[in-house]
């Protein structure tokens, strides 16, 4: 029966690729439905606070872009660019990693692609290189974003064994970004120069190839005011998860959690810039970032929820299955975690589906935070949206797709920043653990 429930679960999943996009929590869903009801196997947990998490935190950011304050960022974004053209391979991931790290999405990444593509051609740079790590750096940012739903949960069953919020984001700061760097370094230097490559003459001789300039924007007055309030808000988020660590231990038995911290600080900062700016807030729910946040929910608890539920029914199975394996060879853990994540396209539902078990078997914490970075292999199967956006984006024909499948520009960036994030990983750990 263990066979037949982990095929269950594989086509469910497998099922949900195909669909594509919110698809993949629809038939995570369903997939429950079928172990539950026909193979009588008990419903595991719901990730109920990383769904409540993912929707205060989407609220916000869609109040500050419709008050203007996404396109302040991507207006800043691109001032900062274009005074460095030359270096846009390595300043395009620093954009994309920080956006990410401060909104807790990746999804904003999609706003300053066109930017990425429109400089590096400017400077007859090929675009694929930076818009390669870039969307790689949008995706390992979210386990390294202080508000982001998968280290909110990591660090939630991290604290009964020693290690606080503010510990996991002392390791996964610093290890994160400085894969990216590497990442770009690497990046540099794959494919051919952008005056050779025949796709790129090809379009060129057709007449295909457009160069805009930089983009004058109006931006809405309310747009600082909007990103104050939500900035402000994510430093109250540090200060108070800060206050109520047991390093610092300033507020003692707090009448609120870290968890519940979050939501009530987007929600507040979500009231002030509707209340302040004057913003329609039925204009809200329509906003871009809105609607994929609240798809991320969905495929949060479906697929999070299908995996608890195949997990905790054989989790001991699994443990004698596991548990030396991993205490032999660590690095396997991060194995797992990266080709779940290429099925799953969510690091909150790879975190909360797989992280659990892991520790449930005995990994260490080290191995455990170590391996975190691996949750972000959303880049390998080019069907991610960010992805996809990358390749429309570049009218020069040098981020495409292969007919392979799997040789496009965003793989081998990917590779060698998730190896370094990890190698760094227990590096670090092991000093600060």
């Amino acid at each position: 029966m263990v066979v037949v429930e982990l095929l269950v679960v594989l086509a469910f999943i497998y099922l949900g690729a195909r669909i594509g996009g919110i698809g993949i929590g629809l038939a995570g869903g369903a997939g429950v439905l079928v172990l539950s009801l026909f193979l009588g196997v008990d419903t595991g947990h719901i990730p109920i606070d990383v769904i409540l998490i993912i929707m205060s935190v989407i609220a916000a950011i869609a109040a500050m872009q419709v008050a203007g304050g996404l396109e302040l960022l991507v207006d800043l974004s691109e001032r900062f660019l274009r005074k460095h053209p030359k270096r846009i391979t390595f300043y395009a991931p620093i954009v994309t990693y920080f956006m990410t790290l401060l909104a807790g999405t990746g999804h904003t990444a999609f706003s300053t692609l066109p930017v990425i593509a429109e400089v590096a051609k400017e400077q007859g740079i090929r675009p694929s290189r930076p818009l390669g790590i870039s969307v790689v750096a949008s995706q390992i940012a979210i386990t390294a974003s202080p508000i982001s739903a998968a280290v909110v949960f990591f660090s939630g069953i991290l604290e009964p064994l020693g290690v606080g919020y503010l510990t996991l984001l002392a390791i996964c700061i610093p290890t994160t970004f400085a894969a990216c760097m590497i990442g770009a370094f690497v990046s540099n230097f794959l494919g051919c120069e952008l005056k050779d490559d025949p796709v790129f003459l090809e379009r060129q001789a057709k007449g295909l190839i457009k160069l805009q300039g930089q983009t004058q924007r109006n931006l809405l007055p309310t747009a600082k005011t909007a990103t104050a309030i939500f900035v402000t808000a994510i430093v109250g988020v540090i200060v108070y998860a800060t206050l109520i660590s047991d390093t610092v231990n300033l507020i003692q038995d707090p009448a609120l959690g870290r968890n519940e911290a979050i939501m009530v600080f987007m929600l507040a900062a979500a009231t002030a810039i509707v209340t302040i700016t004057k913003i329609d807030p039925s204009e809200i729910s329509n906003a871009p970032t809105f609607k994929s946040g609240m798809c991320a929910c969905i495929c949060v608890l479906g697929v999070a929820w299908l995996g608890d539920t195949f997990v905790s029914s054989h989790i001991t199975e699994i443990k004698a299955l596991s548990a030396d394996i991993l205490n032999q060879y660590p690095w396997m853990l991060a194995v797992t975690l990266f080709f779940a994540s290429m099925l799953l396209y969510s690091q909150g539902a790879t975190t909360t589906a797989l992280m659990p078990a892991a520790l449930a078997i005995g990994v260490a914490p080290i191995t455990a935070i170590a391996s975190f970075a691996a949750v972000s292999a959303l880049f390998v199967l080019p069907t991610y949206p960010t992805l996809l956006a990358a390749v429309e984006m570049d009218d020069t024909g040098s981020t495409r797709i292969g007919k392979m499948v799997f040789n496009h520009p965003f793989l081998i960036p990917g590779l060698v920043t998730i190896f370094t994030s990890v190698a760094l990983g227990f590096a670090l750990g092991s000093l600060v653990l």
